[in-house]
């Protein structure tokens, strides 16, 4: 780097968590800025004294108004730096899944690529540009990726947090020919179908692979049922290991449709499920209004907690939704529930998981513990990055 490239100069006492290899320098730690850096611009930082800390990409849009990557002085971020970081993050990869069909090849920061994601679905991959730095290298990344794994196709999917960092709506084809349908993925011996083009994050929830696979061997003889549903992968897994019938509870219409399909490509007799679409708090409520009552509960919401600002609410939100289903669960029932709030600690659900259950007069107990897959690696310095946790919960 020159001595022309932009710097950040950091507040005094701002300089620990950057020393510490966290990636995150929000605006407020910011004393100054030498030069103009245009959004995603390379920038170094340096402490208050002028010290040199680390590399990062610059948004002056974004509350998170730099994103450090390289704590390396003499490194060359060029298009070779960055190729290599890609490739880095691949070979984790084969290393931890070799031969999965459908996993996360790049999770952003846990990667050394801020705001980059990149899901493999066979021979096709879906892409996120999720910060201005990601955008800024969309063009070099492609070509990346077509030269490391020549895929049939990169999908360009957007995502609201582009809108916090000042960025378009996205999405549509990068290179080569998408498929024209939903494709099918094999996960441990069970198909699905995923629509890489409008399904929610990139088409499936590839972090739940081992939570699924792990819940399926308490589904044996149950009546389950699979809250915030989605497209019916937890039900598909129940099924297979023996339960005795599964309700998938959704929303939404469309992945409610996509779930019976995927039931049905998996053979299994329509008498064995059903789908209801509903408000997930409201049909619960319902439901022990009518003294309904179920063997085991999955809880697999989407994410409450958006922003510091509102983690107060989602709280309440997962408690009550919660307290719900320990009300509805049978004596010696299992509830199995999930947060994918990153700012949700796993120490504060499982103290709401505490409150749930005091108020609803249960005694649950802690069997099993639930987290993201290994192709979501979490770094130990961006304990963020540690988004997804879950309990197995026996209830008295």
């Amino acid at each position: 780097m020159t001595s022309s490239t932009p710097a950040v100069f950091l507040k005094p006492g701002k300089d620990k968590p950057v020393r510490q290899r966290h990636p995150w320098i929000f605006s407020g730690a910011i004393a100054r800025v030498e030069g103009a850096p245009a959004a995603g611009e390379v920038v170094e930082v340096r402490a208050r004294d002028g010290r040199w800390l680390a590399r990062a990409e610059y948004n002056p849009r974004s509350q998170i108004r730099a994103r450090a990557f390289c704590w390396d002085e003499h490194a060359v971020v060029d298009e070779a730096f960055w190729r290599e970081r890609l490739q880095a993050a691949i070979v984790r990869r084969d290393a931890v899944l070799p031969g999965v069909e459908a996993r996360r090849l790049v999770f952003a920061e846990s990667d050394g690529l801020p705001g980059l994601i990149v899901d493999q679905y066979g021979h096709h991959l879906v892409a996120q540009f999720l910060t201005a730095g990601a955008e800024a290298r969309k063009g070099m990344t492609v070509r990346h990726l077509v030269e490391l794994l020549h895929p049939t196709s990169i999908i360009e999917r957007d995502d609201p947090m582009r809108r916090k960092e000042g960025l378009p709506p996205a999405g549509g084809a990068l290179y080569g020919h998408p498929p024209g349908e939903p494709l099918v993925i094999t996960e441990n011996d069970h198909k699905f179908l995923v629509d890489l083009r409008t399904g929610q994050k990139t088409g499936f929830y590839l972090d739940q692979a081992a939570n699924r696979a792990a819940l399926a061997a308490h589904c044996a003889g149950k009546e389950v049922l699979n809250a915030f549903s989605y497209t019916g992968a937890f039900a598909v897994y129940a099924l297979a290991a023996g339960a005795i019938h599964v309700i998938n509870l959704d929303a939404s219409r469309d992945a409610l449709a996509l779930a019976d399909a995927n039931l049905r490509l998996n053979g299994f007799s329509p008498d064995r499920w059903r789908n209801v679409e509903a408000d997930v708090f409201k049909q619960l409520r319902l439901w022990r209004d009518e003294g309904r009552g179920f063997d085991l509960i999955i809880l697999d919401p989407p994410k409450f907690a958006t922003s510091r600002g509102n983690l107060q609410r989602a709280a309440r939100g997962y408690k009550d939704i919660n307290w719900l289903a320990m009300r509805l669960l049978r004596p010696g029932g299992l509830l199995a529930t999930f947060s994918c709030s990153g700012l949700v600690s796993e120490d504060l659900f499982q103290k709401i998981l505490f409150g749930a259950a005091l108020d609803a007069g249960r005694d649950a107990r802690i069997i099993g513990h639930f987290h993201q897959g290994p192709d979501h690696p979490v770094l130990l310095t961006f304990p963020e990055s540690a988004y997804l946790k879950g309990f197995l919960l026996h209830l008295a």
